[in-house]
């Protein structure tokens, strides 16, 4: 009966989202008001807009499994992802912006409406 899901999250601005998913993470991304990201592994993810009803998400709301987390978060930086610095929590980053305080690395970034991504270590990546 509920065979397959899929996620989804808003944003504000539906074309610097299409922007930022598309050119400078290179995924597959379709749709005009509505998009899909064609991320491997799922049946899409939609992005939907809300305009100025947009709240960020307070929750990483995309992990993109990678097989080296110092090495994507450098690269992507490259591209002119901004990294998240969290110094004095438990989730404590280094210089590298990655969490290496137990557990799988991990790096978290924003997209242009704020909502939290993350890169995160996946040996089978």
């Amino acid at each position: 009966m509920l065979d397959k899901a899929f996620s989804g999250f808003s944003v504000d601005d539906v074309d610097a989202a299409r922007r930022f998913y598309g050119d400078v993470l290179g995924l597959p991304v379709r749709g005009d008001d509505l998009l899909w990201l064609d991320v491997p592994g799922t049946t899409g993810v939609l992005v939907y807009p809300k305009g100025d009803a947009h709240e960020p998400a307070s929750y990483t709301v995309l992990n993109f499994p990678v097989r080296d987390v110092p090495g994507t978060v450098a690269s992507l930086r490259e591209r002119g992802v901004a990294f998240e610095r969290y110094e004095g929590t438990p989730v404590e980053t280094d210089d590298d912006f990655v969490f290496r305080g137990g557990g799988p690395l991990i790096a978290w970034f924003r997209d242009p409406a704020g909502n939290v991504l993350s890169v995160i270590q996946d040996d089978d990546a």
